[in-house]
């Protein structure tokens, strides 16, 4: 499936890595190579870390085609009635290649 469909659209990104990045999708390759605008990485913490999850704010941004796990487009409604800060959950674990 392409990607091009999304280009100038809020996408959300889940990484190899386990990281969680959203952000306007500027431009893709046949490689999955992203680049993204306004990105926003999303660090969610465990329930028991005293610390609130936070956004982190890291601007243009490009995500190399082998870390990228899935892509798909935001719901910027839903995404904006939720307080990132007080969501809480497991750490999703990378990938590990072989």
């Amino acid at each position: 499936m392409s990607l091009q469909p999304y280009i100038d659209k809020k996408v959300l990104v889940l990484t190899a890595d386990g990281r969680t990045l959203t952000g306007t999708l500027l431009s893709c390759d046949q490689l999955t190579n992203l680049v993204l605008q306004d990105t926003i990485e999303r660090v969610i913490r465990p329930h028991d870390d005293p610390e609130d999850s936070e956004e982190v704010p890291h601007g243009l941004y490009l995500i190399r085609g082998e870390n990228v796990v899935t892509c798909g487009l935001l719901d910027e409604q839903m995404d904006s009635d939720i307080d990132w800060a007080k969501v809480r959950g497991n750490i999703i674990g990378g990938v590990k290649h072989s």
